[in-house]
């Protein structure tokens, strides 16, 4: 592999939750990924940190599987929205029969990202995918969707609590429960 330790470790956590080897760029996602890896997953509900915790344990991770040394500002940057969101994939995995690549889809699916393809940022001007994004990204970040979840990364049907207010371990519950 060549690149710098963040090509190296974006390209690792992409295999996590995508095909690497796939060139088919309407089923690529690359650029979003980029993207996201780039937004810096802020928490502002209690023991959500937890969530940014498990996202930045990855790094260790890819660490332990990789050669790359690295100084400790690199371990020590802030989780982005994608370490965290494919570190609650791997939860949800653990918590349900599907794999963290099915888990991944479908919070992208559920966030309106799905049709975020590297084919999807080549069909609209150059900034309008990367505000789009954002604005997603800002949404999930800053708890502007709606109480039952839409709009945020686990919307449900049957709601008991205002989920802008509800850590996302316990939204991703209540999201398997509300489920079946």
């Amino acid at each position: 592999m060549t690149g710098t330790t963040d090509d190296r470790y974006l390209e690792w956590l992409y295999g996590l939750v995508a095909s690497v080897r796939n060139r088919n760029p309407s089923r690529t996602y690359w650029r979003l990924f980029r993207q996201l890896y780039s937004k810096e997953f802020v928490w502002l509900v209690p023991n959500d940190d937890n969530r940014a915790l498990d996202g930045k344990d990855l790094r260790s991770e890819y660490l332990e599987m990789s050669s790359d040394e690295v100084d400790q500002e690199w371990l020590n940057l802030e989780c982005s929205m994608l370490e965290m969101l494919i570190a609650l994939a791997r939860r949800a995995a653990f918590e349900d029969s599907r794999s963290p690549v099915e888990w991944f889809g479908e919070f992208l699916k559920n966030l309106g990202l799905d049709s975020a393809t590297d084919a999807g940022y080549d069909k609209h001007p150059v900034p309008y995918m990367e505000q789009l994004v954002d604005e997603i990204l800002d949404r999930v970040i800053f708890r502007t969707y709606l109480p039952s979840g839409e709009g945020g990364v686990f919307p449900l049907k049957e709601v008991h609590d205002d989920q802008r207010h509800v850590e996302l371990w316990y939204q991703l519950s209540a999201y398997l429960l509300d489920r079946f």
